[in-house]
């Protein structure tokens, strides 16, 4: 233990080791201190003003730098903008115009009916003396009205069926309902009421209900003259305005379109008890269906249409077909626009049958034809032409080439008539080696891509096809 450390019992004691408080001296302030601190002070003034007037000057230079970033920005914006619409304009992404053609245009009132026939015709004569008229709530002078309640509640068919006949004025007056009336009701019960009476028949394929008065091709006819129905291609609907109805003066499909279909479709199909219409008028109204196929505002119909043109294509014989064929087909290709509407035609022929191919395959060798104007060509010339056509050319039309793509493939595809059949598949094989490999993918031209693409897929399934 050290001689000057504390004790045990000192370093215990806190009084002995309390801190004692320090004591400040006073320092004498001289006039050297006061000079120092006066120009100190004076020092700090300086360097603050110098500093406000440099962030004052870093204000006005960081407002400069932002409309200089701004400036830049703008002239990028502008660039990229610029940059945008050449791509837009140069862009391969176009899209294939719409098909579509107005088929009707101002509709007429229908044709006058007598109604002293009606009011004289045995069936209500034979309500009147038998005075049945209260079991169907209405009364048989009235005349119109109550054959209107017949019709439409089912009871005229039932009549009808029963007796096995019906009188000519009857029967004329149900037709004109179906073609003409405005009532949605009564002309689809006038409608169901020709269909049960044509196509009803007994065990041995005889009519049950015998008629004296049949509807003609000049009553469908005048019907389609009174829609306002056009038989040319000089009306386009792709920019359709506003219908407006008033009475029987409007533009567009009539509501009764539909029977009008429907009665068509059964009338062909009634030809095994007796020919409705002669062969000419039977190519005619095949082409009036076909042509029905291009109005938009018939799309609902479609699946109608396509059951009346199979009952069409049914009534022509055996020896009838293939001239009925080749005429429909002509007189549809010399009406119809050169563009889209042409591939809306040929593929409005959805039949998988042997006639449906047929018409199909004539449809788009027809139109080729037309289209280069070589009438009487053969399949082997129509390949030359497309084969001496310049694909590198800047003035190259793709999107009638794209048309061309499309109605070459359905003609070889469909027509079984097709002679030289393995010279024509070389022939088409290399047109199409050629818009796969003479069109590259970065060609801008409007539609390249489209038609590269095309024939690349047509191209594929053609050896495939070869090949099995």
């Amino acid at each position: 233990m050290a001689m000057d450390e504390p004790l045990d019992f000192e370093a215990e004691d806190k009084l002995l080791f309390s801190v004692r408080p320090t004591t400040k001296r006073r320092k004498v302030i001289g006039l050297d201190d006061l000079l120092t601190d006066y120009y100190a002070e004076k020092g700090k003034d300086v360097q603050s003003q110098s500093k406000k007037g440099t962030m004052a000057k870093g204000s006005n230079s960081d407002d400069e730098d932002d409309k200089a970033q701004k400036n830049k920005e703008r002239m990028l914006s502008e660039f990229v903008n610029e940059c945008q619409k050449q791509v837009h304009e140069m862009s391969t992404e176009d899209n294939i115009p719409l098909w579509g053609l107005r088929i009707f245009q101002h509709q007429q009132p229908p044709p006058p009916m007598n109604f002293l026939k009606i009011l004289n015709c045995k069936l209500l004569q034979t309500f009147k003396k038998k005075e049945l008229d209260s079991i169907f709530e209405t009364k048989a002078e009235e005349g119109e009205n109550f054959l209107e309640g017949l019709l439409i509640n089912g009871w005229l068919s039932k009549l009808v069926l029963s007796c096995g006949s019906v009188e000519n004025s009857i029967a004329s007056w149900t037709f004109n309902q179906m073609l003409y009336s405005s009532k949605d009701e009564l002309q689809e019960a006038a409608c169901d009421f020709w269909c049960s009476v044509l196509l009803s028949k007994t065990e041995v394929d005889e009519p049950v209900v015998k008629l004296s008065w049949f509807p003609c091709y000049a009553d469908l006819n005048d019907a389609l003259k009174s829609y306002g129905f056009l038989s040319d291609a000089s009306y386009d609907c792709s920019s359709v305005s506003t219908i407006v109805k008033t009475d029987f003066d409007y533009e567009g499909p009539p509501i009764n379109i539909g029977s009008w279909v429907k009665i068509l479709s059964t009338c062909c199909q009634f030809r095994s008890v007796r020919p409705i219409f002669s062969t000419s008028e039977a190519e005619e109204l095949l082409q009036i269906i076909i042509w029905l196929f291009l109005d938009r505002d018939l799309i609902g119909l479609s699946y109608c249409l396509c059951e009346c043109m199979q009952s069409i294509i049914a009534f022509f014989m055996e020896n009838e077909w293939n001239n009925s064929c080749r005429t429909v087909a002509e007189a549809i290709a010399y009406r119809t626009p050169k563009d889209v509407n042409c591939l809306r035609i040929v593929e409005c022929v959805s039949g998988v049958d042997d006639r449906s191919k047929q018409l199909k395959g004539q449809l788009a060798l027809q139109i080729l034809l037309v289209t280069f104007d070589k009438k009487d060509a053969s399949g082997k010339e129509i390949l030359e032409l497309l084969l001496s056509m310049s694909l590198k050319d800047k003035d190259c039309d793709f999107l009638r080439l794209y048309i061309y793509l499309d109605l070459v493939s359905k003609w070889l595809l469909y027509d079984h008539l097709i002679a030289e059949r393995d010279e024509l598949s070389e022939m088409w094989c290399k047109f199409l080696r050629n818009c796969s490999s003479q069109i590259t993918s970065i060609d801008w031209r409007s539609y390249a891509s489209k038609v590269r693409n095309k024939a690349s897929y047509l191209l594929q399934n053609t050896v495939q096809k070869r090949n099995t």
